[in-house]
């Protein structure tokens, strides 16, 4: 697949085909699921600065905007809707969600997505996709007959397109894939620490990715970065190897061109939660395509991701579907800085923001857990929550 590039008043983007579709897409989609917050509660979103962000990306050629309809506890579908005022709504493909897993009976099809419509403030979706589908909720959905309920939609003209969002093993990606021979994108993570199956970790991984390539689906790409994890400064043993590389670049940039260097992806989402992040990724996305990273750089960061396979011990990317806690415990924080302090191999800075003064509260740690299930239940990775939470308090709990 060949990118197209598009030259903007101040910047480059490329574009490339959006599956079977006569639309080409940005390779750089704008997620938003990490907008800028002003205090630190995931509904606190700063909305100015987060349409002034999202009128950037799109002033400098982004035109796929990806949203759901719990992202920031409801708010980051209203914020979309409202950045997409003054005619930025003609210039994007807009591609929102339902939380397969929080549908009770079918009468909730209708009610959240009349919710949806609202916020965003748009008579149609371009892109309607069931979310976070895995083997648990995509039988208990199509069972109630949400295909049926689809064509419905897209033949009244409600949304023009069905696809899904996913959270399991292979078998069960190419069952859904499989199950409905009208799907248009498949949303998947997919970073260079994900591309290959490993015991413990959740997702089709690359032979998913060509399954759904060649049965002519759309490859939308969440969590390029891992939540962030790859493009934050790296501990010194994956520094090492990143200096040896004869061209020079952030850890971001690395993530998200071996992502872009994958003929069988169309857009690749980016959370971002700054304007330097935006600026920063529409000029990798104007850097990027298949064959840009060397087979030398290819060799490098397999290097990379087996040193941080060595160093992260919780496969945990932050997307917060484990919360809330009944139990009040800050499940993705604790397994944050527990991960944290295993790359960095700092106990002491672990002890400090687990039990320190500004760290978790102590009807926050893990000691408050009551192994009830409900995280496990919710977590996309499939993560034994319980069994890290006693590990990480164990170990956090110590100033050695």
């Amino acid at each position: 697949m060949q990118a197209r590039l598009i030259k903007r008043e101040k910047g480059l983007m490329k574009y490339r085909k959006f599956g079977k579709l006569e639309w080409e897409v940005s390779v750089l989609g704008f997620g938003t699921m990490r907008l800028p917050l002003t205090g630190s509660d995931a509904v606190d979103v700063d909305e100015p600065e987060s349409i002034r962000m999202l009128r950037y990306a799109i002033d400098h050629g982004v035109n796929y905007l990806d949203t759901a309809h719990g992202y920031h506890r409801g708010q980051s579908e209203g914020i979309v809707g409202r950045a997409l005022q003054d005619g930025y709504r003609e210039r994007v493909k807009l591609a929102t969600k339902l939380l397969a897993r929080r549908v009770e009976s079918a009468s909730d099809f209708d009610r959240i997505f009349n919710e949806q419509l609202e916020r965003l403030q748009t008579g149609k979706i371009d892109f309607y996709l069931l979310h976070a589908l895995d083997g648990d909720c995509w039988p208990k959905v199509r069972d109630m007959g949400i295909l049926r309920w689809a064509e419905d939609k897209m033949a009244q003209g409600k949304f023009d397109y069905l696809g899904f969002s996913f959270h399991d093993n292979y078998e069960v990606f190419k069952e859904i894939v499989d199950a409905y021979d009208n799907w248009t994108l498949a949303q998947i993570q997919y970073n260079y620490m994900d591309a290959d199956f490993k015991a413990g970790r959740r997702g089709p991984d690359r032979r998913g990715l060509e399954y759904a390539a060649g049965k002519g689906l759309a490859l939308v790409i969440m969590e390029p970065l891992r939540g962030g994890n790859l493009a934050k400064e790296p501990p010194s043993s994956v520094a090492k190897v990143l200096e040896m590389a004869p061209r020079k670049r952030t850890p971001a940039e690395w993530g998200l061109l071996w992502v872009w260097n994958q003929p069988e992806v169309s857009v690749v989402l980016s959370g971002m939660s700054t304007m330097e992040q935006v600026v920063e990724n529409i000029a990798t996305a104007g850097r990027s395509g298949p064959g840009t990273l060397a087979p030398d750089e290819l060799s490098l960061i397999e290097r990379v991701r087996e040193i941080y396979d060595k160093l992260s011990p919780i496969p945990c990317t932050g997307c917060n579907y484990c919360m809330p806690c009944p139990n009040g415990v800050e499940i993705p924080s604790i397994f944050r800085i527990y991960n944290e302090m295993n790359i960095y191999e700092a106990p002491r800075m672990g002890w400090s923001l687990y039990m320190g003064d500004g760290g978790l509260r102590e009807e926050q740690r893990a000691d408050q857990c009551i192994a009830c299930g409900e995280c496990m239940e919710a977590c996309p990775q499939k993560i034994p929550i319980p069994e890290w939470l006693s590990k990480a308090h164990a170990r956090l709990s110590s100033e050695e």
